[in-house]
């Protein structure tokens, strides 16, 4: 058993983990600040977690996989953040995040479709001007002064996540197609998938609403982009034109 505090999206929840190990996963997190909540991970969190992943599995198709405790104590963190933040009016989406030049880049498909691999070309193209927010599952928050991209330890297989905030300056909804394309979309174009991909506590009208606030505040696109980098110099010279 461990315990320690971890900050994510500027509120710090104090943790009691089952394993040791868990704390490491949360390194770049770690801070001293005083909590605003606390977790802690039960077994019964653990067998949900499983529960809840091989049902999703089934639901997208997907070959059912059993995970480790330690993969699922995590998942049962990022639950418990993603309850807490949702009535601060912050939400926990499934996209790619980057940062460039300070301003925020976030990338929405189906999964296997290609977004870190697209995310990638954009590290390419810009070097080090470019930081990965977070690969898999960053927050967004709706603030009196605009939208904001956070990043988050649930980072994918690759572990790429920053623990910065940044401006949401671009969403993208990306598909794969035979040449690189990009054009803007409208807000209804975008929150059919802007909600599926979206972990959703349970209020349907606060949901909503904070959904159509955040497609209605911030440029949408849609690309059809192949795997060449190419893809990357497309995508950038639209969402990010002021800067290039």
């Amino acid at each position: 058993m461990a315990q320690f505090n971890i900050k994510i999206a500027g509120y710090t929840a104090a943790v009691t983990s089952l394993f040791e190990s868990t704390p490491q996963y949360f390194r770049k997190y770690l801070t001293e600040d005083t909590p605003d909540f606390s977790v802690t991970v039960t077994p019964e969190n653990i067998a949900f977690e499983q529960a809840d992943l091989l049902e999703e599995a089934l639901r997208d198709g997907f070959k059912p996989r059993v995970f480790t405790d330690p993969f699922l104590e995590r998942a049962a963190v990022q639950r418990a953040f993603g309850e807490f933040l949702f009535p601060k009016d912050i939400l926990l989406i499934h996209g790619s995040a980057l940062a460039v030049d300070g301003k925020g880049y976030l990338f929405m498909a189906h999964s296997g479709t290609g977004k870190s691999t697209h995310t990638r070309h954009w590290q390419q193209h810009f070097g080090s001007r470019m930081v990965m927010v977070n690969d898999d599952k960053p927050f967004v928050s709706v603030e009196n002064d605009g939208i904001f991209l956070h990043g988050s330890p649930w980072s994918g297989k690759h572990g790429l996540d920053a623990n910065i905030s940044v401006p949401l300056a671009g969403i993208c909804l990306l598909q794969r197609g035979t040449d690189n394309r990009i054009v803007p979309i409208l807000p209804e174009d975008a929150l059919p998938m802007l909600r599926k991909q979206t972990f959703h506590p349970g209020d349907q009208i606060r949901f909503d609403a904070l959904s159509e606030q955040i497609a209605r505040s911030i440029p949408l696109w849609q690309l059809s982009c192949t795997k060449d980098p190419e893809s990357a110099l497309v995508s950038s010279a639209a969402m990010h034109r002021e800067r290039m």
